[in-house]
């Protein structure tokens, strides 16, 4: 009985992790394949979006859900910024200034958060609904964690509907597949890529608030979980969504096992592992041959 709570336990755990990790991811995955850019200054917006939610409960007053509201919306219209004046114009150069770039960025990001904030841990704080632990019969598992696991679930469907269900999904989908012919269909493509990096942008930020509370947050987030980002990204597919969500899952749960029993070496196995799944499919688990 001990053994099935200690698996259920990891389990639950290991699917809330995964689910911050699609939040985040989702965003990295879409404009990639999308926009075909290296942006590895991803996880710098989601940085931003965490400090954005946390500070502005901690300094303004403002309630859990207001707060993530602000922080996707002001995140998502910063990274829209950037897009037009500095992303455009790095999108027809090579992966290897794509990569300076973005990189650069990223330590931008790091030094001025440090400066103005401090290098210090940000601590989030839930609302009480959200602390403690929740009866789900066969185990007692924290709130929060149950919390993230339901606002992933419904983010993933939003997604997928909004993507199959919608012109504008159809219109990714469409410039993910082959842009040349998006293109000669009229599809306004400089505007696209804004509006989806913008978006992107904002998922990152939301699960770089929703996240804080057991990844942490500080200046050296964006360089602490960029792999992990990358992982998904690469393992999910380029563009697919619920290839990451798939994808993150499956991540979540194994890092969550292999961190309780092998603490010392379970990222290296899932480096390993990735490398491995990356030379037998290129595209990923469950992306498309090329």
């Amino acid at each position: 009985m001990l053994f099935g709570v200690d698996i259920a336990s990891m389990v639950l755990g290991g699917v809330a992790a995964g689910m911050v990790l699609f939040i985040v991811s989702v965003g990295l995955s879409v404009t990639m394949g999308l926009m075909g850019f290296v942006n590895l200054a991803h996880g710098a917006f989601a940085m931003l979006g965490g400090y954005i939610i946390v500070l502005s409960m901690r300094y303004w007053g403002i309630g859990f859900v207001p707060a993530l509201i602000i922080g996707f919306f002001l995140t998502a219209a910063v990274s829209m910024v950037f897009e037009r004046l500095l992303y455009r114009r790095l999108y027809r150069a090579g992966e290897l200034d794509q990569v300076l770039f973005t990189i650069g960025l990223v330590f931008i990001f790091i030094a001025t958060l440090t400066l103005v904030v401090g290098p210090e841990t940000q601590p989030l704080t839930l609302p009480s609904a959200l602390q403690g632990q929740l009866d789900l019969g066969f185990i007692r598992y924290r709130t929060y964690s149950i919390f993230l696991i339901a606002v992933g679930i419904v983010i993933v469907l939003g997604l997928w509907l909004g993507f199959e269900r919608t012109r504008f999904g159809a219109q990714i989908r469409a410039a993910v597949d082959n842009r040349r012919m998006a293109e000669s269909l009229g599809i306004n493509i400089d505007r696209l890529f804004a509006v989806t990096f913008g978006f992107g942008s904002g998922m990152a930020a939301l699960g770089g608030g929703l996240g804080a509370e057991f990844l942490g947050l500080d200046p050296q987030y964006a360089l602490k979980y960029l792999v992990y980002f990358l992982i998904v990204v690469a393992v999910g597919g380029l563009g697919r969504v619920t290839g990451v969500f798939y994808a993150s899952l499956i991540i979540g749960v194994l890092d969550f096992v292999l961190k309780k029993y092998v603490p010392q070496g379970g990222t290296l196995f899932i480096y390993v592992l990735t490398i491995l799944l990356l030379l037998w499919r290129p595209q990923g688990l469950f992306g498309k041959p090329s």
